[in-house]
C-alpha cells in the first residue's frame, strides 16, 4: 500500500497547536446528563455535598454542563508538553496486511511513562489537590494505569497518593504496582482489611478478586475520614471526561490540518475517559448538525453495560457510599469474573457516554477477550506496538470495519483510540499464548444479580 505523499505516517502537531482549553461536550448536549443524585434524599448534589468529596475546582466542573470550553491552567499545560501534543498514526502496514482500501489512523496516548492516557486527567486532579492546600489524595485502579498515572502526578505536586488496587490485578501485575510505589504512592488491595466498607465486601463475598466499584468504595472512606485528603477518579465522572479532550481535540486539529475526515471513531469503553476524550469534539459537530460520524463504543463481553446493562440512577461504588449516577449500569454489586484480563471492569458508564447513547448519537458493541488478543497480536505485529489489553478492543473492532470495507470496496477512512501500552500486562499476555486464556459471558441470571441491587425509588428502573 503506497503512502501518501501529502500526508506523514505519523503527525506531530506543534507545541502551539497544543489545546488551551478543554472541551466540554454537554454544553451542546440537547439532553443533558442526569444530575448526580444524594443517595438518601434523591436531590441532586450541591456544590457543597461534593466538595466534601472532591476538590472544590473538580467539584464545580463536575457540575457544569453549559460553559464550552474551561481554560486549562498553565501550570498544567507545561506538564503536558513533557509528553504532549501525542502523535496520529496511519496504520499503513496495518492496511496492507488486511488489504483494505480503509484508511485507519490512532491516535497513541502511550508515549509517556504512566504508559495512557490517564497522565491527561491524573495531573490536572493533583493540580486543584494542591492549589487547594491538601495533604494528599485517595483513589482506586483496575489495570493500574489510573494508578500509575496518578503517582506520577502527585510525585510532581510533592501529594501523599493511596492508592486501592482492584485485588486480581494488584496479584496479576506485580509491576504496575511497583511503578506506583517508585512515585512514592502506597497500594493496597482491594478489598482489603484495612476499612470498614471493605471487610463488610469480603464478608458478603469471600475470596473475591475485586472490582474497581469495591476500590472506589475503600478510597472514598479513606478520604472522607482523612482531614486534608479528597478522593480523585480516573474515569466515569464529567470532570475526567473533560480533561481527556485533549485527545479528541488534537486529533481534530492534526485531522484538519491534513484534510482528513473520519467515517468510523472507534474507542474502548470501561468507565468511558478516553472514549469521551476522542469522540467530543466530533460529537460536538454531530450534535450541532454540522458532521455526521460513525461512532462505537467498544466493550468486554465480560462486563457489558452498555450492551446488557440497564439505564437508571445506581450507585458508583459496590459499597454503597458514593452518590448516585445515571448510567447504563450492570448494578454496583457485579464483580466480573476473575479471568477478565483488562481494566474494563466498571460496573456502570459515563453519564455523559450514557446520554448519548440512550440518545442514538454513539452503538456499543461487546467482545470476547480472546479474540480482543488475536487483534492485539496481530497489531503488534505489523504497527510494532504492543497495546494494552483495554485499547485493544478497539482495534478488535477497527480491523472488523476495515474488514467489512474489504469485502464491500468502500474506502472509508477509520479512527481509533490506542490509549497505551501493554508491556506490564505480559500475565495476559503469556495466558493468551499458553491457551489459558478464556471467554466468560455472564448469564441473564448473573446479571440479574446485579441489577437486582439496582435502588429502587419513584422513577428509577422505568425502562
Amino acid at each position: 500500500m503506497k503512502q501518501d505523499n501529502n500526508i506523514p505516517y505519523k503527525i506531530y502537531l506543534e507545541e502551539q497547536e497544543m489545546p488551551k482549553q478543554w472541551y466540554n461536550v454537554r454544553a451542546d448536549m440537547k439532553n443533558k446528563p442526569a444530575p448526580l443524585l444524594n443517595p438518601g434524599t434523591h436531590q441532586p448534589m450541591t456544590l457543597d455535598e461534593l466538595k466534601v468529596v472532591f476538590c472544590e475546582e473538580l467539584a464545580k466542573q463536575e457540575l457544569d454542563d453549559t460553559t464550552p470550553y474551561i481554560d486549562i491552567p498553565d501550570e498544567i499545560r507545561d506538564f503536558y508538553k513533557m509528553y504532549r501534543p501525542s502523535p496520529l498514526v496511519r496504520a499503513y502496514c496495518l492496511e496492507e496486511k488486511l488489504q483494505t482500501p480503509a484508511k485507519i489512523y490512532y491516535k497513541f496516548e502511550g508515549n509517556n511513562t504512566s504508559g495512557s492516557h490517564k497522565l491527561n486527567s491524573a495531573i490536572a486532579q493533583a493540580y486543584y489537590a494542591k492549589k487547594q492546600g491538601l495533604k494528599g489524595v485517595t483513589t482506586e485502579t483496575g489495570a493500574g494505569q489510573w494508578g500509575t498515572a496518578l503517582s506520577m502526578a502527585c510525585s510532581y505536586f510533592d501529594l501523599d497518593c493511596k492508592v486501592f488496587m482492584v485485588k486480581c490485578s494488584y496479584e496479576q501485575k506485580p509491576f504496575r504496582r511497583e511503578v506506583m510505589r517508585t512515585y512514592g504512592a502506597s497500594v493496597t488491595p482491594s478489598p482489603s482489611e484495612t476499612t470498614e466498607v471493605g471487610k463488610q465486601i469480603l464478608a458478603a463475598h469471600p475470596g473475591t478478586t475485586g472490582s474497581l466499584g469495591c476500590a472506589i468504595s475503600e478510597a472514598v472512606e479513606v478520604a472522607t475520614h482523612s482531614e486534608g485528603y479528597r478522593y480523585v477518579l480516573g474515569s466515569v465522572l464529567s470532570q475526567v471526561l473533560l480533561h481527556q479532550t485533549v485527545i479528541g481535540l488534537e486529533t481534530k486539529i492534526a485531522m484538519d490540518k491534513y484534510g482528513i475526515t473520519p467515517d468510523v471513531i472507534i474507542g474502548c469503553a470501561g468507565g468511558g475517559s478516553n472514549l469521551g476524550g476522542l469522540i467530543s469534539p466530533f460529537m460536538g459537530e454531530k450534535l450541532r448538525g454540522e458532521k455526521d460520524y460513525q461512532i462505537i463504543a467498544v466493550e468486554p463481553a465480560s462486563c457489558p453495560s452498555l450492551t446488557r446493562g440497564k439505564y437508571a440512577y445506581d450507585f458508583c461504588d459496590t459499597g454503597m457510599v458514593c452518590p448516585l449516577a445515571k448510567m447504563y449500569t450492570l448494578g454496583s454489586n457485579f464483580i466480573p469474573s476473575a479471568n477478565h484480563a483488562g481494566g474494563l471492569r466498571y460496573h456502570g458508564m459515563s453519564s455523559i457516554l450514557s446520554q448519548l447513547y440512550d440518545d442514538g448519537y454513539m452503538e456499543a458493541r461487546a467482545v470476547e477477550q480472546t479474540e480482543v488478543f488475536k487483534a492485539a497480536e496481530q497489531f503488534a505485529r505489523v504497527e510494532g506496538i504492543l497495546p494494552a489489553p483495554e485499547s485493544s478492543h478497539a482495534i478488535k473492532v477497527a480491523i472488523d470495519e476495515a474488514l467489512k470495507c474489504k469485502e464491500t470496496g468502500e474506502e472509508k477512512t477509520i479512527l481509533f483510540g490506542l490509549t497505551g501500552t501493554g508491556y506490564f500486562d505480559m500475565v495476559a499476555y503469556e495466558k493468551f499464548h499458553n491457551g489459558e486464556m478464556s471467554d466468560y459471558i455472564p448469564t441473564d441470571a448473573d446479571l440479574q444479580v446485579g441489577f437486582d441491587g439496582i435502588p429502587k425509588f419513584p422513577g428509577n428502573l422505568d425502562n
